[in-house]
């Protein structure tokens, strides 16, 4: 089977780290990631920089890219200000986010899932010829309230959906979440909405990941983000922990005999470069109040 991963180091990856990645050590890795088969790669969040300044120069990593035939960057928004400015800057990918949490999306967002979802809506009709898609963190467990009533990520989908949308990721934000946990949300929004395709995307705090990673491509699941190395979490979301590594993820599809198109070799020398520019890269100025 052919299994489809975007890889989210340059986003999630970075906005949890306590460091400053330059703009040029960031196009970097996202040549490295191509050279080793990536095809699809998130390469920036506009959100508030002053809350996550890591990522505060997203429009010039998106402006600056090289364009490569059948390769996708990606970026992140979590409002309609934060898609204004990632259309300004040339994002043609936009992934726009909300919680299945009331508690993570006042923290996250600082509105309410409802609120969130209308500004959302209003800023994606205005853009028809951008490619959107969504993201629903805190889809299976919450660090606030705990377990998600699958009903309730369900109407998170269907609101995603009316605004047009057919590509709906759930995260498992804190990466707690037990494989049958996760199964079984994931099928009761694919029941109840079929025709949307839905993508994984693992955090991994009990090494578990790559077993739901397994348990979702038998379930006819195709498409995971992942991050080099490991990296990533969310800064408003206590407890979360770091992404399924893209180079483990990549090496359990191989070893199950699922294709990629990741050359596994190219992808560890991205690895390298990762972890390199991470321990060089000179430290951020956090806002204490993030």
């Amino acid at each position: 089977m052919k299994v489809d991963i975007t890889d989210v180091f340059l986003r999630d990856g970075l906005q949890d780290e306590p460091v400053i990645v330059s703009t040029a050590h960031k196009l970097e890795i996202a040549q490295a990631l191509i050279a080793a088969g990536i095809k699809r790669i998130e390469a920036a969040s506009f959100v508030n920089p002053k809350r996550v300044p890591q990522l505060a120069d997203a429009a010039d990593v998106i402006s600056s890219l090289l364009v490569v035939d059948g390769v996708t960057y990606t970026s992140l928004a979590l409002n309609g200000k934060g898609i204004e400015r990632a259309v300004e800057a040339g994002a043609t990918d936009i992934q726009v986010v909300t919680s299945a949490s009331q508690a993570h999306s006042n923290a996250n967002a600082g509105q309410a899932v409802e609120d969130a979802l209308a500004g959302i809506g209003a800023t994606v009709a205005r853009y028809p010829e951008t490619r959107f898609f969504a993201g629903i963190s805190t889809a299976f467990t919450c660090p606030f309230e705990g377990s998600i009533d699958p009903e309730y990520l369900l109407r998170v989908v269907r609101a995603f959906k009316d605004m047009g949308i057919k590509d709906v990721g759930l995260a498992d934000t804190l990466g707690t979440t037990p494989t049958e946990k996760v199964l079984a949300s994931l099928n009761h929004v694919r029941d109840a909405e079929p025709d949307l395709t839905y993508y994984l995307h693992l955090h991994n705090a009990h090494h578990q990941a790559l077993a739901t990673a397994g348990a979702a491509v038998s379930a006819g699941v195709v498409r995971f983000d992942a991050a080099l190395g490991g990296y990533g979490g969310c800064p408003f979301a206590p407890g979360a922990h770091g992404n399924i590594a893209t180079e483990e993820l990549v090496r359990y599809l191989h070893d199950a005999g699922h294709e990629t198109g990741i050359d596994e070799d190219r992808l560890a020398d991205a690895v390298r470069l990762a972890r390199d520019v991470v321990t060089h890269s000179p430290a951020a100025l956090l806002d204490p109040a993030r």
